[in-house]
């Protein structure tokens, strides 16, 4: 079995789940070495995980022969500058969401990797987990019809009650509602609909001002430099067409995390796309396709086949990845895909300011669905 080294960039709040997913769960991954702005960091992770290298920047990383693939999970607004370094040194890089904070540095990004040869990847991975792969594939089998549209939302107060350190969360280029979170639900939608054709979109921000409540940094007030309150429809290369709003600016409501898909003879709500699992539902119309039992008006839960990736299970697109270092197939959570959700995400912001409909370039082609597979750990 071939093990793919894993260098380790950025040990923030999203780490802990990486690092042991890594060392625990995927079998052909290890973490060679972990660096930190903050050395503390990287040596508490060193410790617990059994890290046998702590570098003392990122660049003494990348330089460093036995790191085969570079994990970038540092913040947005630095995922660039990181991303770029890492190609520049000759490695691949699976890299946290979003690709860039701007749609010209995503660019850049996949353009590097493209003259480099270098495989150029990133989240979010929960596309791959039980709960979108098994609603991929009801739909792939007809049990409601012809997806014509949907509708995703998350609603939420803002990160500053809860996060150590949430002002990037506020500040341009890589903050607000949209960047943050929307990357899980078209990232889901393009998997289960296929490639965006064209966006519209409004975006505002609703208080120029937060003040952080959470420690240890209760009372800071922070500026508001970018939309925090963002609402997009997509229209499909398919015809379907899909709204979606995410916001920083709302009350808590019940159901403040939504994914709904339309259909000609019935409709499915998708498990959240920022987990792994949860319930996949469908309410069927009177007339159905006739191997699908008839509708009565009832939402019909349905079990996934894909048991092996309900568990949280950050890091299976980094192991995909590297699956693909071994193999040569494409990836999954390839560049193609990033650069194309990054896109769209940029669009509604553009229209918003343009006034007018946003034609998406980027190329998109959907990657096979996940094997049902026995062995947790090992990808196809």
């Amino acid at each position: 079995m071939a093990i793919t080294k894993v260098g380790f960039v950025g040990v923030g709040d999203i780490s802990g789940i990486y690092l042991q997913n890594i060392t625990e769960r995927f079998k052909e991954l290890e973490i060679i070495g972990v660096c930190d702005l903050v050395r503390a960091k990287a040596e508490r992770a060193a410790e617990k995980y059994g890290i046998p290298k702590i570098y003392e920047n990122m660049h003494e990383l990348f330089a460093d022969p036995e790191v085969d693939l570079v994990l970038n999970i540092t913040r947005p607004n630095e995922h660039y500058g990181v991303t770029k370094a890492a190609l520049e040194a000759g490695k691949p890089v699976f890299c946290e969401k979003p690709l860039a904070a701007t749609l010209e540095q995503g660019r850049e990004l996949a353009a590097l990797a493209a003259e480099k040869g270098l495989l150029l990847g990133g989240a979010p991975d929960t596309f791959m987990g039980a709960g979108i792969q098994g609603a991929r594939k009801l739909i792939e089998e007809g049990v409601i019809g012809t997806p014509i549209g949907g509708a995703a939302r998350m609603i939420c107060r803002g990160h500053e009650t809860w996060h150590p350190d949430p002002e990037f969360y506020y500040r341009a280029p890589g903050g607000g509602p949209m960047l943050d979170m929307g990357p899980y639900y078209v990232t889901a939608l393009v998997n289960i609909l296929g490639p965006a054709a064209s966006v519209m979109g409004m975006v505002k921000s609703q208080y120029a001002t937060r003040t952080i409540t959470s420690q240890p940094l209760n009372g800071t007030v922070i500026d508001v430099d970018c939309p925090t309150y963002e609402s997009g429809i997509i229209r499909f290369q398919s015809g379907a067409v899909v709204s979606i709003f995410t916001t920083f600016d709302v009350f808590s409501m019940a159901g403040q995390s939504c994914l709904e898909i339309y259909g000609t003879h019935g409709n499915m709500t998708v498990p959240d796309p920022n987990s792994f699992s949860g319930e996949i539902s469908i309410k069927l119309g009177e007339k159905n396709p006739a191997n699908v039992a008839p509708g009565g008006g009832e939402w019909i839960p349905i079990d996934s086949p894909y048991s092996c990736y309900a568990a949280n299970s950050r890091a299976l697109g980094l192991a995909d990845l590297a699956k693909s270092l071994q193999t040569g197939r494409a990836p999954r959570a390839g560049v193609q895909q990033t650069l194309h959700v990054l896109e769209i995400l940029r669009g509604f912001r553009l229209s918003s300011e343009t006034g007018r409909e946003v034609v998406i370039e980027a190329p998109y082609v959907r990657q096979p669905s996940m094997p049902i597979v026995a062995e947790e750990g090992i990808l196809d």
